[in-house]
């Protein structure tokens, strides 16, 4: 049974900016939460912990991206949740450094 039309999306542009922000903006959300975590608390216990976490992460991530109207809306809400959460690394690698 084929998709109800009216529930697809009918340009190719806003078809482009979802699945380039669920699996790129998704990945760099993911990626920069476990780096910001890993900054401010132990380290190794994190790592060990994001090679699930990170890809349960990016799986939510992906499905939100998808579930916006707007693909370019969704690409900055992940843009400027990256930037928030690389600002929160850099200040937790300042304050911490792992020598």
């Amino acid at each position: 049974m084929p998709a109800n039309k009216k529930y697809l999306t009918p340009s190719p542009w806003q078809r482009f900016a979802k699945i380039t922000a669920a699996i790129f903006g998704g990945l760099m959300v993911s990626v920069l939460f476990h780096m910001a975590l890993a900054s401010w608390v132990n380290h190794v216990t994190v790592i060990i912990t994001s090679t699930f976490s990170a890809f349960i992460l990016w799986a939510i991530l992906m499905v939100v991206g998808f579930l916006g109207k707007n693909g370019w809306k969704t690409w900055g809400i992940y843009l400027l949740t990256s930037l928030l959460l690389g600002v929160i690394f850099y200040i937790g690698n300042q304050t911490n450094p792992i020598i």
